[in-house]
């Protein structure tokens, strides 16, 4: 999902005016708007994004993840995505020490299967689903110890 859109309406799901917005982040009302219809998107600075995702009460990991893209359109994520999407919300509810253990044991699955099957899988698998299973079991990983 282009992030022009996602900015716009992670704001609009809020039930957010751009007034609104501006207030709460200190970032200028139409230096949003010159972000939200893709006029200066280019020149938008992380301090700036992060102010944002604040008054929208995202995390980084919210916004650039498959959970606000799921709310926002989930007719584009496939059944596959939307699974793994439900399962890593799920996940997110247990208790830290047992998501770790899960995350731990679905990488060594993961990597069992692609040892195991190292040339076909890789060439099954869907363009850009390996890695951003194996970012997101990084992420959980790491955040875990």
């Amino acid at each position: 999902m282009d992030l022009v859109l996602k900015l716009r309406e992670a704001r609009r799901m809020r039930g957010l005016t751009q007034k609104d917005v501006a207030r709460m982040s200190g970032v200028g009302e139409k230096t949003i708007s010159s972000f939200e219809t893709g006029e200066r998107i280019g020149s938008l600075k992380l301090k700036q994004l992060e102010r944002l995702l604040a008054a929208y009460g995202l995390t980084p990991a919210d916004f650039f993840g498959s959970t606000i893209e799921k709310n926002m359109a989930p007719w584009e994520l496939d059944d596959t995505q939307m699974a793994i999407a439900r399962l890593m919300d799920e996940l997110h509810t247990l208790p830290q020490p047992l998501q770790s253990k899960l995350v731990e044991k679905f990488r060594l699955m993961v990597e069992t299967v692609t040892d195991v099957n190292s040339d076909g899988y890789r060439a099954a698998s869907p363009a850009g689903a390996a890695p951003a299973i194996s970012a997101t079991l990084e992420n959980h990983h790491s955040r875990a110890r």
